[in-house]
């Protein structure tokens, strides 16, 4: 594929980026797509032969992995799991407020729509949560604490939580609260 194919690509995977974020995986129909994108239709079965369910899978997993490259450098940039996920929290918050409370994680929406009746999207979320949570158990690890696999899930719960009522509340304040006891129970 050319540059110019790629470009398309790219595009069309940003499109539905930011649909399936401000209104999930039913707000995020093939027709708006095309025209949030600007990309002609058929490209859009060109680059994504299965469909939706493709379209929005790898959307969903293009966006984890830049979360996941973003969160890394914070763990080998911050003096502690602390500081990682204190950094992240701060991140997600300015993102979520520049959005006007729409871009929350990019998973989540599709995880609560989807994965109990799609196998190939549930894969993809479980797969992109699974990177997250090991990025932090292995900061964990290398700090000394002595549960860090059940420390991490519940660490990314409470992120996750906090996303959501942030959203709901239109406020920074659950993301802010939950700053404070992240650094309590670390």
């Amino acid at each position: 594929m050319g540059r110019k194919g790629d470009e398309t690509r790219s595009r069309l995977l940003d499109a539905t980026r930011d649909l399936i974020e401000g209104g999930g995986y039913f707000g995020a129909g093939l027709n708006q797509v095309v025209a949030a994108s600007g990309a002609p239709r058929g490209s859009l079965y060109f680059h994504f032969p299965g469909g939706k369910e493709q379209l929005v899978g790898e959307s969903v997993r293009r966006a984890g992995r830049e979360i996941g490259d973003v969160a890394r450098e914070l763990a080998e940039a911050a003096p502690d799991a602390v500081g990682l996920v204190t950094g992240m929290l701060a991140l997600l918050g300015d993102r979520l407020e520049e959005s006007g409370w729409r871009r929350g994680c990019p998973v989540a929406t599709v995880a609560l729509e989807m994965a109990a009746t799609s196998d190939p999207l549930q894969e993809v979320c479980s797969e992109v949560y699974g990177s997250w949570e090991g990025t932090l158990r292995d900061r964990l690890a290398a700090d000394g604490h002595p549960e860090p696999e059940d420390t991490a899930v519940a660490v990314l719960a409470l992120v996750e939580g906090a996303l959501l009522l942030a959203r709901a509340h239109r406020s920074r304040e659950p993301l802010e609260r939950v700053t404070r006891r992240v650094a309590a129970l670390l």
